[in-house]
């Protein structure tokens, strides 16, 4: 739409808008078809302005001494389609998280930690290095601020507000906004650095495939004889880490940094991508938090430590703790008095 007829539109609504006849706003008008044609409309069908609005709508980029991407573009149509994608998203992406949360909760009160009978005389095997740890804890810190701070600025507006009101809700919104958008670029540096020190031994093969098929029996306390990682971690490894979080750290920078001319549709469609991945990375992660954590005895002390106790390693992971007694394995019997269990918490006598 060409400049003169936006100003044409302007000027006939201020004409009609101070009682102004027909001829003055015939008066008003150049000597152009559109506007005549506009004057005529008026005579018959006052106040109906759909054509200017249409060309409005229409997504022709008009006039403007704003300088970027789009900015004489007055209104993107694309964008309310945008906004009914994102609702149905947030909606049944927060019932999966809560679905998710919710089976864990049931599952621990029902079935508890899943334990390992000890003598509290073993030998302790180092199972992570400082740098593994190091790597994890970088990529769990960061990763857990996200999607606490994600969840309050996709649900909060339904969840929160109406519980805290808009005085707090306004606080822990821009709180979290700024958390996100300054944690996010670490994923730059965590996701490289936690691939590269784990990707050796999460490799899939056939004992993987078996291991899910026997996955009844990690519940019960019969788990299927697995290398250093079983194939739950390994999927873990692959999906969450390096297909939805590279997924994130992408989407996520492309709206970090809006200034690289990105237009609004594609910002619009990555906020889509982000949330969609956000969500299912959130609901698989929770399942891995909760065994690494409270659903596995020993497992957290771990990764806080680096060691395991000689029973754990060779009930939860048998075939690597084979390649340990070996000789085969990096990971070789701590020395004595190295890597020692507290008297109390994972490595005190345990029933099953």
């Amino acid at each position: 739409m060409r400049t003169h007829d936006y100003a044409t539109a302007l000027c006939l609504g201020v004409l009609m808008a101070l009682g102004a006849g027909p001829a003055a706003a015939q008066q008003a008008a150049p000597p152009d078809s559109s506007a005549q044609a506009q004057v005529e409309r008026q005579q018959v069908q006052p106040g109906n302005n759909a054509p200017v609005w249409r060309d409005v709508r229409s997504g022709q980029s008009g006039y403007t001494t704003v300088q970027g991407v789009e900015t004489g573009v007055l209104i993107q149509s694309s964008g309310e389609t945008y906004r009914e994608a994102r609702v149905p998203i947030a909606f049944w992406g927060g019932i999966l998280v809560a679905l998710a949360l919710g089976a864990l909760a049931l599952f621990y009160l029902v079935r508890g930690a899943l334990d390992v009978k000890e003598s509290g005389g073993g030998r302790q095997i180092r199972r992570f290095t400082t740098a593994d740890r190091y790597a994890h804890w970088l990529m769990a810190i960061t990763w857990v601020v996200l999607a606490v701070t994600g969840l309050v600025m996709a649900l909060g507006k339904d969840v929160l507000l109406p519980v805290i009101g808009y005085t707090l809700f306004s606080w822990v919104a821009t709180l979290s906004k700024n958390l996100h958008n300054f944690a996010g670029p670490i994923l730059i540096v965590a996701v490289p650095w936690m691939f590269v020190q784990y990707v050796r031994d999460n490799g899939i093969g056939a004992p993987d495939f078996r291991w899910f098929a026997n996955i009844v029996g990690y519940f019960r306390g019969h788990e299927y004889p697995s290398a250093r990682f079983n194939a739950g971690e390994k999927l873990v490894f692959w999906l969450v880490l390096v297909i939805l979080t590279t997924i994130l750290g992408v989407t996520g920078l492309i709206l970090n940094f809006p200034n690289f001319g990105q237009t609004r549709g594609t910002m619009q469609a990555m906020n889509l991508i982000h949330m969609i991945a956000a969500f299912i990375a959130m609901a698989l992660a929770a399942v891995h938090i909760y065994l690494g954590t409270i659903g596995v005895t020993g497992a957290y002390r771990a990764m806080r430590d680096g060691y395991v106790s000689e029973a754990w390693a060779e009930h939860h992971h048998e075939r690597w703790y084979e390649e340990v007694k070996a000789g085969k394995a990096r990971e070789k019997f701590a020395e004595p008095g190295e890597g020692t269990a507290p008297t109390s918490g994972a490595a005190r006598t345990q029933t099953s």
